[in-house]
């Protein structure tokens, strides 16, 4: 008989284990994840947070700019990630498009990333007034909400482009207020995206919730990289030219990649692959011998001799 949920995993990094986290002073580690294969990796790395960022659209899909990707698409990687990640806090980017109509649109597309997508939280850009009124809604609605000042990706029309924040006196202020009026909307934490280490510091300084780190300084609460970017995994031209400065490559995954792929290649042209080791199913000899004098009696001489070529290929360990 059914008795309900069972108890969650002790390993579970939870909204509260973060919360006790920062308030030990402890810091936090971040890493994106887009499918299954990347989030086990860094399930079973131990880090705390996995963000299935819309950064997807850039790494994954091929796009200049993190605009084109769509809530079904993000859904779709929220779910692969949450079927393989069971032990960090699992926070989803609500993408462009998804939350700006109205705090009411907002909870709409939050309430699908934590329902269809398996998420804890959500995450929302920016610190404008509309954009901390849909933060309050969600949090007054039940919903974990991330936030996120500095450089935010989906305002790039606004802003020209990718362009660092906070370097003049007036911008450094807009950052810290913003980051001050989501932290009383209720968030949980602040993403804080390409402003200078001075900038970062005074907004950490000001919160009592986490701030998390990308391109600022390294005196927030945390840091956050994208999968890719770290692991040093993609090689391609498009990739390199979208890959920010401030990104460290802890490994050149795509070298290793590169070099596999052009083996198999090599391999598959000369023949010796695949070998005796990876052609492990077998037809008995009295079968093959009664399948070739069948194809012979069907006229399917050329058949009949593949397989008696084989079977002597097979015999000598070929």
């Amino acid at each position: 008989m059914y008795g309900g949920p069972g108890p969650p995993s002790p390993d579970r990094f939870t909204l509260r284990r973060l919360m006790q986290k920062y308030a030990k002073g402890e810091r936090i580690s971040v890493v994106t994840a887009y499918d299954y294969p990347s989030a086990v990796a860094v399930d079973q790395s131990g880090i705390d947070v996995c963000l299935v960022g819309d950064s997807a659209a850039m790494v994954v899909h091929g796009h200049d700019t993190t605009l084109p990707i769509t809530l079904d698409e993000m859904l779709s990687h929220c779910r692969a990630v949450a079927r393989g990640a069971s032990r960090p806090l699992l926070v989803g980017d609500l993408p462009f498009g998804s939350y700006e109509q109205s705090p009411r649109h907002a909870v709409a597309s939050a309430t699908r990333m934590l329902k269809e997508g398996g998420m804890d939280a959500v995450k929302l850009e920016g610190g404008s007034p509309a954009r901390v009124d849909a933060a309050k809604t969600l949090v007054d609605a039940g919903i974990a909400v991330m936030g996120h000042v500095g450089l935010t990706p989906q305002s790039i029309s606004v802003l020209g482009g990718f362009r660092p924040q906070g370097r003049t006196l007036d911008e450094a202020a807009l950052v810290i207020d913003r980051a001050v009026a989501l932290r009383d909307a209720g968030c949980f934490a602040v993403v804080l995206e390409c402003v200078p280490a001075s900038v970062a510091a005074a907004v950490t300084a000001a919160l009592n919730i986490p701030t998390i780190g990308i391109g600022a300084g390294s005196a927030t609460s945390g840091q956050v990289l994208v999968y890719h970017d770290l692991l040093g995994f993609t090689r391609h031209p498009h990739h390199a030219k979208v890959t920010p400065k401030f990104s460290k490559q802890y490994a050149d995954v795509g070298a290793v990649v590169g070099d596999a792929l052009r083996a198999f290649r090599d391999e598959v042209r000369d023949g010796s692959f695949p070998g005796p080791k990876h052609s492990p199913y077998r037809l008995g000899a009295e079968d093959a011998a009664s399948l070739a004098r069948a194809l012979d009696s069907r006229g399917m001489g050329a058949a009949a001799r593949a397989v008696e070529d084989a079977m002597d290929r097979e015999s000598k360990g070929e």
